[in-house]
């Protein structure tokens, strides 16, 4: 990972937490509270004991720095290798601002990409993706992704899967990228009902007047959450915390090989989120909530059964 080193969220904090220091000494509540603030729920359980324990000797048990200079990050040779090869991706170029002329502009000219699109290989990947390159397509993302970042409404035409003229009115919340179908979706609510909208089936897209019908209505989305213990083997917390590196969540340290970790996460998920779990074995335990710990033994009972079944097959070696 190119930019882990430099770029992660952990050095960025580290980076916030030296240029305060060069200016003036630090307490530890003011450490705990950068900490909070730049990085992660569960950062507190490595930056702050590294800098106590002077594994990073950045910072004097008294809160000064032995740094004189505030800390930069200049871009590598390489790191822009890559950004301009990230920049070639067609999808990535949705979100790419034009220049003055209405065209593109590669982030660093003269400097070739790392690698281009035609080197990278998909499996699993639907072939019928949304065509990226065509210019309705990028002015109807562009409209939808600016709808979602000045949260007003829009009016949209759509073809349906049955091939059939749809109207919608919708607020846009965000946008999805699906890997497997190779296509952006806008998901937001609108007069009465939570809406998902494939953005390649979009014919017509337009801000509305006043969405008058949208007034005052929100989309609620349903959460949950998990609550579950790992212990600390092959790497296991760190695999985890990577896993749900994009969900909400909170890590405390119970001793000195088990963490308790709680996820949240939206309803709609929650078979996704048992198979998740169940991914990394005995490593991992549901502690709540009850009815959590039900569903991951109903999904053993029915993995457990369906090894039985195809085992006593006629026929079949045992």
């Amino acid at each position: 990972m190119i930019f882990s080193e430099l770029y992660s969220a952990y050095y960025q904090t580290v980076a916030a937490i030296l240029r305060k220091a060069v200016r003036r000494p630090l307490d530890r509540g003011e450490l705990r509270r950068m900490v909070e603030e730049h990085a992660f729920g569960e950062s507190l359980l490595q930056i702050e004991p590294a800098f106590r324990e002077g594994r990073w000797p950045l910072l004097r048990a008294d809160g000064t720095t032995p740094i004189r200079h505030s800390p930069t990050m200049p871009l590598t040779t390489l790191e822009k290798q890559w950004l301009n090869a990230i920049w070639a991706d067609p999808r990535m170029q949705l979100f790419w601002p034009a220049g003055e002329c209405g065209e593109l502009e590669i982030p660093f000219p003269g400097i070739p990409p790392l690698f281009s699109p035609e080197d990278v290989s998909y499996f699993g990947q639907y072939a019928d993706g949304d065509d990226y390159g065509s210019a309705v397509y990028r002015r109807h993302f562009t409209q939808v992704l600016d709808a979602v970042k000045g949260r007003y409404p829009l009016r949209i035409a759509m073809a349906s899967g049955r091939k059939q003229l749809l109207h919608i009115l919708m607020q846009p919340e965000y946008l999805e990228y699906s890997e497997k179908d190779d296509k952006f979706r806008v998901i937001g609510f609108g007069p009465r009902y939570r809406e998902t909208v494939n953005v390649g089936r979009i014919i017509r897209c337009e801000r509305c007047g006043d969405g008058e019908e949208l007034r005052g209505r929100r989309e609620v989305h349903p959460m949950g959450s998990v609550t579950f213990t790992v212990t600390d083997e092959r790497n296991a917390l760190e695999r985890v915390l990577m896993h749900f590196a994009h969900f909400e969540k909170q890590a405390e340290r119970v001793d000195g090989k088990t963490y308790q970790v709680t996820v949240r996460y939206h309803k709609d998920d929650e078979t996704e989120m048992v198979i998740r779990l169940l991914s990394f074995g005995p490593l991992v335990k549901v502690t709540a909530p009850q009815h959590f710990e039900e569903l991951i033994r109903e999904r053993l009972r029915s993995q457990r059964h369906s090894q039985v079944f195809f085992q006593d097959k006629p026929g079949r070696e045992r």
